[in-house]
């Protein structure tokens, strides 16, 4: 029987394997993976660091020789190039050479050199405790012409169970062509196996969820049986920080791709001399000969935006000036929704409605992107459903999430695969992202390569819109796709705006009651009739289009489990303020007076 090219069935027994049972689980080294397009704008020019950021020096019982890390490239990562296969002439049948020949040596050598390199890395529990403040290990992840993508290894060593070692391998790969050479960035979101214990080769998940940024490269290598290589870098972390993680991918991916292993050394020491992603702070951090400043969130759910920031707004640099929890914004996050700008009303409804949206573009970088550009315009409400910024046919959830029962609500789902645009055919929500070409603008060059799925747009089956259109809002919109970077910028913080302005309100109409010591430690109860009458008394910050539109906008909207979250983390915050206030009385008290006699 001749070997598949990609092997899509599961090749592994889950009874084999406990969730809290690290012992049969298998531990890979780990790597940083994030993907930008060859054409893409490179990384700002580094200063000159802070006192601290040298690079390691390497250890003499370690050889270390220069890794050839462009060599695993194919046109199409996870499934067979079509564009390229010759077609048997009839007659006598032909076997393929993967199934008459052996695996390239070649291949195994590379891969076998690579592993031998990432295990004779060595990091102490001290180090790797302030490793893992930050991020989980960096993954290597190549493709094997036998078995798909495969992870090679991590540093630090991570434990990883084979469902996630495989779903990481398949999510940090484009699903489809993308370009004949160069990189790509972006980003995923897989469930973790449940630990019952955590350990220095596995920490306890924060949320049930491990985050992947990915750095894809492909070029060309007639050594290989495919003459191409293709690889991906994978930072595996806790932490939900698109903006920042994809500034780091872009600075240690080009330089791990010349120098190997000695720089994915010379990075994890680099990490572990930032200082605690602390809440709240801003930081500056040396990283392989860039100084960054990065804007740590309060929380989740704070609403991260440059005219709230610490950075003069003029002097802003997204490449250099980070605010962590943002979506990354190179390229300008308005690009991608140029087709669809008339109906951004719309679609902020539906994202604060917590309704499911399948989100389809041509390449794992535009879905990610677009992915956090939804949570960011949620907050500062919390995510109540469930957002996966690349999605393929090889994760462990399809099933769960991709069937033929109505999606689940906020459920966000990125996805490339025009599978997706036939299996999700019964969603009521579609957002296909990039730019309109209308039909009689079209050239034979631009029809001839279209790329398979929706065109770009908006198409929805249930939702009506409740707010009026800003037509001024829309002309700056259009007008900044065509403008300046700044303008970009710009155009995207309006876009933002909606939320913050409207819990804010309904934090007044609520009232957050009296916060002395001397108060009882609750929030003011929530009552939706008194939440009405003020709502009809006072009205709205947003434009509805009638009364009776607004009315039923806010039935839904208190219906939502985002709105149940919101409402038990208002009390958890009022809560601590009045235990602060308390423990500050009480100290004042206990402080002895003194003073000076005369």
């Amino acid at each position: 029987m001749p070997r598949p090219i990609l092997r899509l069935d599961d090749r592994y027994d889950d009874g084999e394997f406990e969730g809290g049972d690290l012992g049969t689980a298998s531990s890979v080294l780990s790597s940083s993976i994030f993907s930008s397009s060859s054409n893409a704008s490179s990384s700002s020019s580094p200063r000159t660091p802070k006192k601290g950021f040298a690079l390691p020096a390497l250890r003499k019982h370690v050889s270390r020789r220069k890794s050839s890390l462009d060599q695993l490239q194919i046109p199409s990562p996870s499934s067979p190039d079509l564009t390229n296969t010759k077609i048997a002439k009839l007659g006598r049948p032909q076997l393929t050479r993967s199934a008459t020949l052996p695996k390239v040596p070649h291949l195994q050598n590379r891969s076998d050199k690579l592993r031998a390199e990432l295990e004779a890395l060595e990091v102490d529990s001290a180090l790797l405790e302030k490793i893992r403040r930050w991020i989980l290990g960096i993954a290597i992840v190549n493709f094997d012409i036998d078995e798909g993508p495969m992870v090679d290894g991590v540093f630090p060593p991570l434990v990883l169970f084979p469902k996630e070692s495989e779903n990481i391998a398949f999510s940090s790969f484009p699903d489809s062509l993308q370009f004949d050479q160069g990189f790509q960035i972006h980003s995923f979101r897989i469930r973790g196996e449940k630990i019952a214990v955590s350990s220095e080769k596995r920490p306890a998940n924060i949320d049930e969820f491990m985050y992947g940024f990915s750095y894809f490269t492909q070029k060309r290598d007639s050594t290989l049986k495919r003459g191409y290589e293709q690889r991906s870098v994978v930072i595996l972390t806790s932490h939900p920080y698109p903006a920042f993680f994809s500034i780091i991918l872009s600075i240690f991916g080009p330089m791990f791709q010349e120098h190997g292993t000695p720089m994915l050394e010379a990075a994890c020491h680099n990490i572990a001399m930032w200082p605690d992603p602390t809440p709240g702070t801003v930081l500056e951090i040396g990283f392989l000969g860039t100084v960054l400043q990065v804007e740590i969130p309060h929380s989740g759910n704070d609403a991260q935006q440059i005219r709230a920031t610490v950075f003069k707004k003029n002097d802003f640099d997204p490449k250099l000036h980070i605010l962590a929890s943002a979506p990354p914004f190179n390229p300008p996050p308005i690009l991608l929704f140029e087709a669809s700008l008339s109906h951004l009303w719309s679609i902020w409804e539906c994202v604060v409605l917590c309704e499911p949206i399948l989100l389809f573009g041509t390449s794992p970088a535009q879905t990610s992107q677009a992915a956090w550009w939804f949570r960011d315009i949620l907050r500062p409400i919390p995510l109540a459903g469930d957002i996966r910024p690349y999605f393929t046919i090889h994760d462990t959830d399809h099933t769960l999430l991709i069937n033929k029962l109505p999606p689940k609500p906020g459920l966000i789902l990125g996805v490339t695969n025009p599978y997706f645009d036939r299996s999700c055919s019964h969603w009521p929500h579609l957002l296909s992202l990039g730019r309109y070409i209308p039909p009689n603008t079209a050239t034979k060059t631009s029809l001839t390569t279209a790329t398979p799925g929706p065109p770009p747009g908006w198409t929805t089956k249930l939702h009506k819109r409740y707010i009026s259109k800003d037509r001024a809002l829309l002309k700056q919109l259009e007008d900044a796709c065509r403008g300046s970077e700044q303008q970009k910028i710009e155009a995207y913080l309006h876009t933002l705006i909606p939320t913050p302005t409207e819990i804010a309100q309904i934090e007044r109409k609520m009232g957050k009651g009296d916060t002395s010591p001397k108060s009882s430690l609750r929030l003011k109860p929530f009552h939706s009739a008194n939440f009405f009458l003020s709502l009809k008394s006072h009205g709205s910050t947003l434009p509805f289009r009638s009364s009776s539109k607004r009315l039923e906008f806010y039935e839904r909207w208190l219906k939502t489990p985002a709105f149940g979250l919101w409402l038990a983390e208002q009390e958890t915050i009022v809560q601590d303020v009045l235990h602060d206030n308390i423990n500050k009385d009480n100290q004042g008290r206990n402080t002895p007076q003194s003073g000076f006699k005369s």
